[in-house]
């Protein structure tokens, strides 16, 4: 049934002129079926130069939005209305506004994951692979980070010469992993490298053998000589490791022969089950499917012109800066 549904949504795909892109966080059967799966920026840069006419951005809404920003004249649509994410809605709007008003000289920094409209008050957006660097080439010393405050926590101690006021918010999923669930899940696994994404609590962050974004962690696993990994971001990450890993263990021509002594697959961890994203979740391959067999009623983002100019300018000083 699966794979039916897959041949279903590669033929509407064609048929609509359409692009299938997917968070990293999205199920291995999405990304299967997606022309690309990679971190949140990541996929509205992909929006941007890919020639089809129709976006189906499978994740949350943010993303959606940022994909729309950057690429104005493009349909796009969230397969899943429902699909939001907690860090990015939970600051309100006014709250950052009176901020800025009242420290007119401190530059507002903004975590990607954050909605278009609180984009429009940022100075600039950044990634959490680029967020160090990009604090770096500012010329501003004195700035505001939000909404994560763990990441803002990591970026502050990384720039010791900058003045950062950190913004209470985050991610729940990646903030509800503990010190006790850390040193669990090490005592499980005392071999394996701890690989953590820095929307988690900074004493667990201290401890990480690697700290980087989803792509990083990923790259990390995949190139490193160590042969286990607890991996600390969505436990989805998890499971594409081990799909890799059995692509990497199948072509092995020794497996060929049926000799398995020559290579022994790397494993791969969950640091906890708690963090498990009930939004990523929601989308679904028949999710996918509906959106694509009828695309005039499906959930489509819509921002104006005058909202995408004021949002945008954040995006456009990110990818200045961070060249």
């Amino acid at each position: 049934m699966i794979k039916e549904i897959q041949e279903q949504i590669l033929k509407l795909k064609k048929e609509t002129n359409s692009a299938i892109l997917a968070h990293s966080y999205q199920s291995e059967q999405i990304c299967e079926i997606a022309d690309y799966c990679g971190d949140s920026f990541a996929l509205s840069q992909w929006a941007k130069n890919t020639p089809q006419e129709n976006i189906i951005l499978c994740g949350v809404k943010f993303m959606a939005e940022t994909a729309k920003i950057l690429s104005p004249k493009k349909r796009v649509f969230l397969p899943n209305k429902n699909a939001g994410c907690p860090m990015a809605e939970a600051l309100d709007y006014d709250l950052v506004k009176h901020l800025k008003k009242a420290e007119p000289d401190r530059k507002i920094v903004a975590y990607i994951n954050t909605t278009a409209k609180l984009k429009e008050l940022a100075d600039v957006c950044v990634t959490s692979s680029a967020a160090v660097k990009i604090v770096k080439a500012m010329p501003d010393e004195k700035l505001y980070f939000l909404p994560d405050s763990n990441l803002g926590d990591y970026v502050k101690k990384q720039c010791p010469e900058k003045d950062i006021k950190l913004i209470q918010g985050g991610c729940p999923v990646h903030a509800s992993v503990t010190l006790d669930d850390f040193n669990k899940a090490k005592a499980e696994h005392p071999n394996a490298l701890v690989l953590i994404h820095p929307e988690c609590n900074p004493k667990l962050v201290e401890l990480a053998d690697y700290v980087g974004s989803t792509s990083g962690i990923m790259d990390y696993a995949i190139a490193s000589s160590s042969k286990e990994f607890i991996i600390g971001t969505e436990i989805s990450i998890v499971e594409h490791l081990q799909f890799k890993e059995m692509d990497i263990f199948n072509s092995q021509s020794n497996i060929k022969n049926n000799d398995k002594s020559g290579y022994g697959p790397k494993k791969y961890y969950a640091l906890s089950k708690k963090i498990t994203c009930p939004n990523m979740k929601l989308t679904t391959l028949v999710d996918v499917f509906n959106t694509l067999n009828d695309l005039d009623n499906a959930f489509e983002i819509n921002i104006s012109e005058e909202e995408i100019e004021k949002s945008e300018k954040c995006i456009l000083k990110m990818l200045e800066l961070g060249k």
